[in-house]
């Protein structure tokens, strides 16, 4: 077997999880910058190919968001593919080092908090699921 048709397969499957989870991708630099502009909470997720973003994070991201508050926007960068869009969001969030998979809370774009690489490996998705729907208690409105 061909490992980038292997890759290919892998990342188009990661992309396609999110994607049907109702986030916009980011996918260039100009995408970010816009979605930076937007008024309201947003939540970015930093996807990736690693086990715990499949097993963890990508499960959790969808998942949190069937709740009685969500953030007004779902978008994500893919961290290792979109790499000039993933470094301009991670430029926004500031005081938070580089880290995927991850999830970033902003409010008219700006940081407000984030669930990062090590508060989700090794948890499971209904863990990081509690931890997104308690940031979403805290800065989100009742849809």
């Amino acid at each position: 077997m061909d490992f980038n048709l292997f890759m290919n397969d892998v990342v188009d499957v990661a992309r396609s999880d999110i994607r049907d989870a109702g986030y916009k991708e980011l996918t260039t630099i100009e995408d970010v910058d816009n979605a930076m502009k937007l008024e309201g909470t947003a939540l970015v997720m930093v996807n990736s190919v690693c086990g715990c973003a499949g097993g963890v994070a990508r499960p959790a991201a969808a998942n949190a968001i069937h709740y009685d508050k969500r953030p007004d926007h779902l978008l994500t960068v893919f961290a290792g593919q979109d790499k000039e869009a993933t470094e301009r969001a991670r430029e926004y969030f500031e005081g938070y080092p580089p880290s995927s998979p991850s999830f970033a809370f902003l409010k008219d774009g700006k940081i407000v908090t984030m669930i990062e690489r090590h508060d989700i490996e090794g948890f499971t998705a209904v863990d990081v699921i509690a931890k997104l729907q308690k940031v979403f208690d805290e800065y989100c409105e009742e849809i």
